[in-house]
């Protein structure tokens, strides 16, 4: 049975039961406290922890899911991947232990034919927590399984929890004993080998409370309603369906080796480095191709350093193979074939997918040339010097400057024999990260603990928006925070977070920035509004300034936001949507949008695309979008379901996470977004966009950034300006001044390349002079002093090699010349051959003497460069220089 007909009899199953068939939600986790979704239940997350009311009272889905704690380890088991299916279904206070029970047997029993999976009954052994008389009796006395093929097991193995403080309760397993060939018998609690586990049934029943590891927690008591969590892996019961040993061998994994095979020649199966290769390729392009899906492209943190991560390990993997050229086409489009029956979103992005990967193959492949060359030297120098450990600093100089991941350097100094001193290069990926990350959780949350956001959500409810059709409104404070503490009251001067039953102010999210404004109380207080943010579902929560008075809880207010910088973030906003439309027109559905930022009179726009958009499609586009403004387009929002919007040809953005109602805003008959944000009411009221120009962010990401309405007349009045003074100044026509300017720059740079012929020349007929001067030091001649201030290093190179060519008769000869250069000490010192078999290298005449200036430098024996911070001590240089030679001769 195929990966895909399981999936569908799954949803079928459940949605026959009575469940709510859900989407799997994108794998980049909507939670502050994941990268990636990494099990079934986190979308339903919220419900269990009763932050969010469930929408259905029982719910099924399978979710794609990504585990990364061990990417080193994939592909040296067959255990370990990082990509995955859960099967799941969900009951929130519905049904309860006998209905999961009896649900998970009847699936998995039920003969193929009649819609089931088809396992032999007697092949399922049974694990229950050891404390669970209820489960084990529902087992053995409703479904019928025997009391031999039950077993109870402790905390460890089947009791669930999330790891902190909340709902809790033990687990049952549903384990596939794979036969003798597999190890002995004696059921899961022996051999987890050979009884292997598909499905985990969760009975979410108690609270916990704090404490450490699995085992060592109190439970508190029952939860006021319980739930039921189940997951069944999906290539765990491919791997049995499909009579295979491994979830490699798999047809969603299979495929994926076999295409290496095809472009390396390699078979899975001939020997072990291989086999560990091929897995690797193969899981991780399979995860590639998942995350890009989703959104996701090649970085230096978060999960685009996952992505990038994997993607290099799986092209190094394919090298090792014996591939020579680009492979991530032909891999990738394998896994778009097979996957994409499960999910048509991939066959619908295939270019883009294809966009993203191939860019990051192009850019590893080119630094993988120099990466590796860079350290084969550092792998050289440390075996030289005796050492086994390459240093720190050399694996974060791979990371930082070829995009080397950790585990790529690891993996290949382990191959020479090194290891990496990781805790060095961690400090030093510590320490960039600390200067260069801004305090974006202190933006959204503030100071405040998101209990206490979730404290007033309970209390009072969400809040209710109404800033689509108003800009002011009467409302009550019911929540109010001064420095993250829920309080009673705030006096002049606090920094408060406040909370209304109503409000007109726009919260950031989904690139559009906060709206500002002031909210005034009865009693005459006056709060200055400067960001209002989401830290929780359907909580505004406004953040200011008390200017004057006393704001308390339960107080009447009047708020109202800056009407004026509403409308120009309005204004942004549409162009915002209009400028994704025609980049799509122009370069395709790749231009997917990647980001975006929307404030007054402004925005920028992240989009994917492979390569710099020529100017001339960019022109084209800013064209098409005040076409679009001319028409007088109107700007319509309207709320439906998922589907409808999907039907329609919505676009939906990237990250962003949609529940099953959406907002649907349409700009006449050009563009049709998903999109929460505020907009104008027709096109006309834009004005005018002008786009700024394009720029690289990231592999396979551009960014365009444009002003609109007044901003945009502005920007144009200053080039105007600036054209009638280069006007005046070249005496032309508008229309002639790139010719004109561009003639002038040819003739100067003529001109230069003349001054720089005519001081070279200058600079080289002293070379004589150098050569008949030099000094004869126990019979190696020195020719060494200071040149005319300004040399520049080409011509003093030159000009030392000129020198030292000079001096004939086999006489050993060493020429060291010094200048300053914009303040700075500059010298080359070369030697001949007879003077070096004497012991006179220029490198180490150049050492002494940068050391000297205040500086460093180095080179070959026969010719070395070297610099300094001190231009007072060139003479002093030019006598250290002196005593050295004399001292080697």
């Amino acid at each position: 049975m195929e990966s895909a007909e399981i999936r569908r009899r799954w949803l079928r199953f459940f949605e026959e039961r009575g469940h709510t068939v859900v989407p799997s939600a994108s794998v980049i986790a909507d939670d502050p406290t994941l990268l990636l979704v990494n099990a079934g239940m986190v979308p339903f997350k919220p419900y269990f922890l009763g932050e969010v009311k469930p929408p259905f009272p029982r719910a099924t889905s399978v979710q794609k899911c990504i585990r990364t704690p061990d990417i080193e380890e994939v592909g040296k088991t067959t255990r370990h991947g990082t990509f995955f299916q859960m099967c799941g279904n969900f009951s929130f206070g519905d049904y309860f232990k006998e209905g999961a029970i009896k649900l998970a047997w009847e699936l998995l029993t039920t003969p193929v034919a009649d819609g089931g999976f088809g396992l032999e009954p007697e092949k399922l052994w049974i694990t229950v927590y050891k404390d669970d008389d209820e489960a084990e009796q529902i087992w053995r006395d409703v479904v019928g399984v025997p009391a031999e093929r039950i077993q109870r097991l402790g905390k460890k193995d089947n009791f669930w929890s999330m790891g902190v403080p909340g709902p809790c309760g033990p687990c049952s397993e549903i384990n596939y004993d794979r036969g003798p060939e597999f190890g002995a018998e004696g059921g899961p609690a022996v051999n987890d080998e050979r009884y292997v586990e598909i499905w985990n049934l969760v009975f979410m029943q108690y609270e916990r409370g704090a404490g450490d590891g699995k085992e060592d927690f109190p439970i508190l008591g029952d939860l006021p309603s319980k739930n039921i969590d189940t997951g069944l892996g999906l290539e765990r019961l491919a791997m049995i369906l499909q009579g295979v040993q491994n979830m490699y061998e798999t047809d969603t994994l299979r495929v994926v080796m076999d295409k290496a095979t095809e472009l390396t020649g390699v078979r899975y199966g001939d020997k072990h480095e291989s086999d560990v290769s091929m897995r690797v390729v193969a899981d991780h392009i399979r995860t590639s191709v998942m995350l890009i899906g989703d959104g996701v492209t090649p970085g230096n943190e978060g999960r685009g350093y996952v992505l990038r991560r994997i993607m290099r390990r799986a092209i190094r993997n394919m090298r090792l193979m014996g591939a020579t050229g680009p492979v991530v086409k032909d891999l990738i489009g394998v896994v778009i074939d097979t996957m994409g029956q499960q999910y048509p979103e991939l066959v619908t992005d295939r270019k883009r997918v294809e966009t993203v990967a191939l860019a990051e193959e192009a850019a590893f492949l080119k630094a993988l040339k120099g990466g590796t060359n860079i350290l084969d030297t550092a792998v050289t120098e440390t075996k030289a010097a005796g050492g086994t450990v390459l240093s720190g600093d050399k694996a974060f100089l791979l990371h930082d400057t070829w995009g080397f991941p950790i585990d790529l350097t690891l993996e290949m100094a382990a191959e020479q024999g090194l290891s990496v001193d990781q805790d060095g290069f961690r400090r030093l990926m510590k320490e960039q990260r600390e200067r260069a990350k801004a305090d974006a959780k202190a933006k959204k949350t503030g100071h405040a603990d998101l209990s206490a956001y979730r404290e007033v959500a309970d209390t009072t409810g969400e809040s209710d928006f109404t800033g689509y059709t108003l800009t002011e409104n009467e409302s009550t404070v019911v929540g109010l925070l001064v420095d993250g503490v829920p309080s009673p009251a705030a006096t002049e001067g606090d920094e408060v977070e406040v909370v209304l039953d109503r409000t007109p102010f726009y919260a950031e999210g989904g690139g559009q920035l906060a709206d500002t404004g002031r909210i005034r109380l009865d009693n005459g207080a006056v709060i200055e509004i400067r960001d209002v943010q989401k830290p929780v579902p359907g909580v505004h929560v406004h953040k200011g300034v008390v200017q004057v008075g006393e704001v308390t809880v339960g107080a009447s207010a009047h708020a109202a936001i800056d009407v004026t910088r509403r409308r120009a973030i309005a204004r942004a906003h549409s162009a915002t949507h209009l400028t994704h439309q025609a980049l799509r027109d122009a370069l395709g559905p790749t231009a997917a949008q990647a980001g975006s930022e929307n404030s007054p009179g402004r925005f920028r726009f992240d989009f994917g695309s492979p390569a710099a958009v020529p100017g001339s499609v960019l022109t084209d586009v800013e064209q098409r979008i005040n076409e679009v403004l001319s028409r007088e387009l109107d700007v319509q929002a309207e709320v439906m379901s998922i589907d409808d919007a999907k039907k329609q040809g919505a676009i939906a953005e990237f990250g962003e996470k949609y529940g099953e109602r959406v907002r649907v805003v349409t700009i006449g008959d050009f563009s049709k977004e998903l999109c929460g944000g505020t907009h104008v009411a027709n096109t006309a009221q834009l004005g005018l966009v002008k786009l700024l120009g394009e720029s690289s962010i990231g592999s396979g990401v551009r960014r365009v950034e444009a002003l609109v309405g007044a901003d945009a007349y502005h920007f144009l009045a200053k080039e105007h300006t600036v054209v009638a003074q280069l006007q005046e100044l070249v005496k032309g026509r508008p229309e002639e001044l790139p010719e004109k300017i561009s003639g002038m720059l040819a003739k100067l740079k003529d001109a230069e390349k003349e001054i720089e012929r005519f001081r070279a020349e200058k600079v080289l007929q002293a070379a004589a002079g150098l050569a008949e001067g030099a000094k004869d030091i126990r019979g190696v001649a020195l020719a060494i002093g200071r040149v005319p201030d300004g040399t520049g290093a080409d011509d003093l190179r030159k000009l030392v090699l000129d020198v030292r060519g000079r001096i004939q008769g086999g006489r050993a000869a060493v020429v060291a010349l010094f200048t300053v250069v914009n303040g700075r000490p500059l010298t080359v010192i070369a030697t001949n051959e007879a003077a070096r078999e004497r012991g006179l290298k220029a490198g180490d005449l150049v050492r002494t003497a940068a050391k000297t200036l205040g500086g460093g430098g180095g080179g070959k024996p026969d010719v070395a460069q070297g610099g300094g911070q001190n231009p007072d001590a060139v003479d002093e240089a030019v006598a250290a220089v002196e005593r050295l030679v004399a001292e080697a001769a």
